[in-house]
């Protein structure tokens, strides 16, 4: 039967006391972790947060009624004890912060029992993770898990702390916003006083932070939720934080300084590792090129070749079609992987199919120098010589070619040499490489609308040196964008705004829009423009990505307290539900099922 604390008060937390309290008698409160019973001898290990400590039961120590009381705990109870911390008796415990010393207790309450859990509560769980998630405040006892929320929070302090002595306010913006067709949908939210009429929930703050610069905040921060109703993925959710600022008066080079800063501090505070400064920077067009990404991993080479001026003249119809189309031939070097049996280069083929290419051609060059290839019969000794020293390629290196459009290319080769260093297992979760990308495309051409589309958002800046190009050449245009990547992964991203109307009209003009559009849309934003705009830029960080990375992990699933899973439901509370019929009357709403679903 469950105790009250009857005015008992915790004095430690589990995992803080250490041999300095040795011969002191304190009072812990928490889970039981452990009941080993060996008949005189109750050996309990007590969790919280903080970690384990043992305590001891032992006959002649504690009295027949304490030593029964303690034989019937069992995982999970609630527990308080006073007690004494002495050194350890038996054996020291080195993986474990107080494998030293155990408490020997004087009382034991028993303030709430506990059924069996559905799984262990463990480090490193074998679970199913539907069951874990349908269980997560369970879950959430788990030491790997409680101290990736430790992480996420001392993050968001040393965040808010860093940019406070930079001199930028924290501001916070509405969640009930207007919605905007452009970009991923917004989650709709309906509005009862206004029938017909719905709220969007913010994709990010981005329109409203610019208006703060309009207001003359001139350095705001903001640790800020936003939603998104896209197909999620492993590092994806329905709703997440941003880290989300905005500067006036600076450019793109002031916003990269503040931020390397930023990074260098949280690296060095949170994982004890320095950054070096300045990070490393590339263009949008170098990254492609060479890694065949806009967020390459950096730890590993199998950077990509274009070879298309070598095989422009061979024999090979997949290669010179490719040309002819406008396209590029390219590849990779996977070194040492001469030996690779035919199967596993099938299925890296069946693999990059999945980014839109037909197919790849390799060449397999052996110990002796001579070569086994897909398409050897097409090109004469000297064409294929030339192509493996265009490759750099040595006996025992495994040559991996894909040929396209270029987009097709870069997305199925780039894909290649990520899933390649995941199988030779050349990632260190422990290295850490930055990159900023920089100078992306302000247009990229949607095959489905049938016009360019921003890359980022409309209201990004164009280089001053393109802007000759945006109505003749378009694509051309490069934006003053700029990405932070790290281990292939985009951590934050960012831009300088347009702040001078005749160019954010132009920008609309491009993207298809309508004068009466623009403004039925961002009228409010360009409204504001005219009554004196500083020069602006700003950037976002993907907070629940950033810690996922420097906690190790391989989902965001795993740094966010209540996750939701795929089809963005909670296993746990079983959102999204049905309304009642009462409230979706008072919302002047009903709910009509389409056909086949």
């Amino acid at each position: 039967m469950a105790e009250s604390m009857k005015g008992l008060k915790r004095t430690h937390r589990c995992g803080e006391l250490s041999a300095s309290q040795a011969g002191q008698t304190v009072t812990i409160m928490g889970w039981v972790q452990k009941n080993r019973n060996k008949g005189g001898l109750v050996f309990v290990d007590v969790r919280d947060r903080s970690g384990v400590i043992q305590v001891v039961f032992e006959e002649g120590k504690a009295d027949a009624a304490l030593l029964e009381k303690a034989a019937k705990l069992r995982a999970e109870y609630v527990v308080a004890i006073t007690g004494r911390v002495e050194m350890r008796s038996g054996a020291v415990n080195e993986n474990l912060a107080t494998g030293e010393i155990e408490i020997i207790p004087e009382s034991l309450r028993i303030l709430s029992e506990s059924e069996t859990p559905p799984f262990p509560i463990e480090e490193n769980s074998k679970t199913k993770e539907e069951v874990r998630l349908k269980y997560r405040y369970l879950d959430l006892r788990r030491p790997d898990l409680q101290r990736n929320l430790r992480m996420k929070s001392h993050v968001m302090t040393l965040t808010r702390q860093f940019f406070a002595g930079e001199g930028f306010l924290e501001v916070e913006t509405p969640m009930l916003g207007k919605t905007t067709p452009e970009g991923a949908r917004d989650y709709l939210v309906p509005s009862r006083v206004h029938p017909g009429c719905f709220y969007g929930l913010p994709q990010s703050p981005q329109l409203y932070k610019q208006l703060l610069m309009c207001s003359g905040m001139d350095r705001y921060i903001q640790i800020a939720r936003c939603f998104r109703d896209e197909d999620l993925r492993a590092d994806r959710q329905p709703e997440f934080t941003q880290i989300d600022m905005e500067l006036s008066f600076v450019d793109v080079d002031d916003v990269i300084e503040v931020n390397e800063r930023y990074l260098k501090r949280l690296f060095q505070e949170v994982l004890g590792i320095e950054v070096k400064l300045p990070i490393q920077r590339m263009t949008w067009q170098e990254a492609m090129d060479r890694f065949g990404s806009d967020k390459p991993d950096l730890r590993f080479g199998m950077e990509l070749t274009d070879v298309s001026d070598v095989v422009k003249d061979c024999g090979f119809g997949v290669f010179t079609g490719a040309l002819e189309n406008g396209g590029s031939v390219r590849g990779i070097n996977a070194k040492g992987q001469g030996g690779m049996p035919r199967k596993k280069i099938d299925k890296l083929t069946a693999f990059v199919k999945d980014y839109g290419a037909k197919g790849l051609a390799y060449i397999a060059i052996q110990e002796d120098g001579s070569v086994k290839s897909s398409f050897a019969k097409f090109l004469s000794e000297e064409q294929m010589s030339a192509l493996v020293k265009a490759m750099d390629g040595e006996p025992g290196d495994l040559l991996l070619f894909a040929a396209d459009k270029n987009k097709v290319v870069w997305d199925s080769l780039g894909a290649l040499r990520v899933e390649l260093a995941k199988q030779l297992e050349l990632l260190d979760k422990n290295e850490y490489r930055f990159v900023w990308i920089t100078e992306f495309p302000l247009l990229e051409w949607s095959e489905e609308q049938g016009r360019f589309v921003a890359m980022h958002h409309p209201f990004t800046m164009p280089m001053e040196e393109d802007l000759a190009f945006i109505d003749s050449d378009p694509g051309k245009v490069r934006a003053k964008a700029y990405d932070i990547v790290l281990n292939g992964n985009e951590i934050g991203g960012g831009s300088v705004r347009i702040h001078q109307n005749d160019i954010q009209e132009k920008m609309f003009e491009v993207l298809g829009f309508t004068r009466e559009q623009a403004y039925s849309q961002f009228g409010f934003l360009l409204d504001a423009f005219k009554y004196g705009v500083p020069p602006h830029a700003g950037l976002a960080y993907g907070l629940d990505r950033l810690v996922m990375l420097m906690a190790g992990e391989d989902s965001i699933r795993d740094v966010i307290a209540f996750p939701k899973v795929k089809d963005a439901s909670c296993l746990m509370t079983e959102a999204p539900t049905p309304a009642d019929e009462k409230q979706l009357e008072e919302l002047g709403l009903s709910v009509r099922v389409k056909e086949g679903m």
